[in-house]
C-alpha cells in the first residue's frame, strides 16, 4: 500500500490548486469554502534521478517509480472539532492518512476571499491545530474514562493506558500536539491504537505568490521560525506556478524555473521533504522486464525489505546481493561491479541503505 499524505488547511488557501499541480489531477477549484466535500485522491510518482541513470545502463522495458498518495481534504474551520463546517466528516478523512501536508496561505489576492479576512499564516496554522487538538482531547478523554474503570479492578494493561492518557491529556490541554509527548517502547503500541490526529507528522507548505519563491518577506521569515520551533519542515510552493508548469515540456519547465530564480519545482520539494518527514528511503530492483523503486522506512533490515516485494521473499529469505548506487553507475552495471568485488552478500541483519540495488535470494 502506498503511504498517504493528507493536504489540510483553512478554506481558500490553495489546497486544491496545489493538489492539482502535484498530482496532475483535476479537482474542483472554487472561490468559496467547502468546495471540496469528499477528499480528492491522487497518486504521485516520486521523482528520483537515480532511476534514469540506472535505466540508461540496463535498458529494461519499463520503469516503475515509488509512489505517494495525496488526499485533498476539505478546509477545516474554527469549530470543526464540534462539527462546524462538516468538521466531523473532514476530521475522519484526516485520521485515515499517514502524514499531513498543511497548506498555509502567504499570498495577497483581493479576488480570493480569506475566511478570517486577513492573511496571517501563523494564526491560520494555530486555528487548524486547535481543532485537531480538541478532537484528540475528546478521543483521549473517552479512552481514559473507559480504562479508569478497568484499572480499578487490577488490570495492569488498563492502568498503563490510563497513565498514558493522563500524560496525553496534560499535553493536549496545554495546546501541545500528541506527537510532542515522549513515549517509551511500552507506550508506543498503545499510543498507535489511539490514532490521534496530532500524532501524525506534519510538513508545512507556504503557498506564496511567484515573487515569494525567490525571496522571503516578513511573513515567510516569521513562519520559518514558527515551523522550526515546531520541529517540522517548511516548503515554499506557488500553486499558480505549479499549475503553469503542467502545460510545459520537461525542458521548458527547467527554463521557466531558471527564469524565476528557482532550481526545482514545488512537487520535487514536497516529495523530498515528505520522505524526510516520514523517515523513508528507496531501494531498487531490476530484471529484464522492469526497473522498480521501493519505499521503506529507514532502518529496515533485508528480510523485511524483501517482504515489501512479496511475503514469500521475506519468509524464505536466504541472502541479499547488494550493490551501492554509486558503484553500480561507475562500474556500468552488475557485471562491472562484480568484476571489481563491489557486489556485497548480506544476511538477515543487514540494514538496507538508501539507493541500494538489491537482488534477493530466497527459497520457499
Amino acid at each position: 500500500m502506498p503511504l498517504t499524505c493528507g493536504i489540510v488547511g483553512l478554506p481558500n488557501v490553495g489546497k486544491s490548486t496545489i493538489f492539482n499541480a502535484i498530482a496532475n489531477a483535476k479537482a474542483e477549484v472554487s472561490n468559496y469554502p467547502f468546495c471540496t466535500i469528499k477528499p480528492n485522491i491522487g497518486m504521485v510518482n516520486v521523482p528520483d534521478e537515480r532511476l534514469r541513470a540506472i535505466f540508461d545502463i540496463i535498458k529494461t522495458k519499463t520503469i516503475v517509480p515509488a509512489t505517494l498518495e495525496f488526499f485533498d481534504i476539505a478546509g477545516l474551520v474554527k469549530g470543526a472539532s464540534k462539527g462546524e463546517g462538516l468538521g466531523n466528516q473532514f476530521l475522519s478523512h484526516v485520521r485515515e492518512t499517514d502524514a499531513l501536508l498543511h497548506v498555509v496561505r502567504c499570498f495577497d489576492d483581493g479576488d480570493i476571499a480569506h475566511v478570517s479576512g486577513t492573511i496571517d499564516p501563523i494564526r491560520d496554522i494555530e486555528t487548524v491545530n486547535m481543532e485537531l487538538i480538541l478532537a484528540d482531547l475528546e478521543t483521549v478523554e473517552k479512552r481514559m474514562h473507559k480504562c479508569q474503570k478497568e484499572s480499578k479492578g487490577g488490570n495492569k494493561a488498563a492502568a498503563h493506558e490510563h497513565a498514558l492518557c493522563e500524560r496525553l491529556t496534560a499535553a493536549l490541554g496545554s495546546f501541545a500536539p500528541a506527537r510532542s509527548v515522549r513515549l517509551s517502547k511500552e507506550d508506543q503500541d498503545v499510543f498507535r491504537e489511539f490514532n490521534l490526529l496530532t500524532a501524525k507528522p506534519v510538513l508545512f507548505a507556504a503557498n506564496v505568490g511567484e515573487e515569494g519563491l525567490a525571496k522571503d518577506d516578513d511573513r515567510l521569515q516569521a513562519l520559518k521560525g514558527y515551523v522550526a520551533r515546531e520541529g517540522s519542515y517548511l516548503v515554499k510552493i506557488c500553486g499558480k506556478t505549479e499549475s503553469e508548469l503542467l502545460e510545459l515540456s520537461p525542458d521548458e519547465q527547467k527554463e521557466y524555473l531558471r527564469g524565476i530564480g528557482v532550481e526545482e519545482s514545488g512537487l520535487s520539494r514536497v516529495i523530498r521533504e515528505s520522505f524526510k518527514l516520514l523517515d523513508l528511503i528507496s531501494f531498487f530492483t531490476h530484471n529484464e522486464k522492469e526497473l522498480r523503486s521501493w519505499t521503506i522506512p529507514k532502518g529496515t533490515k533485508a528480510p523485511q525489505a524483501a517482504g515489501k516485494i512479496h511475503t514469500d521473499f521475506e519468509r524464505g529469505f536466504i541472502r541479499a546481493e547488494v550493490t551501492r548506487y554509486a558503484d553500480f553507475v561507475s562500474c556500468g552495471g552488475d557485471h562491472g561491479a562484480r568484476a571489481k568485488g563491489l557486489v556485497h552478500t548480506e544476511g538477515k541483519e543487514y540494514v538496507v541503505q538508501d539507493g541500494d540495488i538489491v537482488l534477493f535470494r530466497f527459497n520457499v
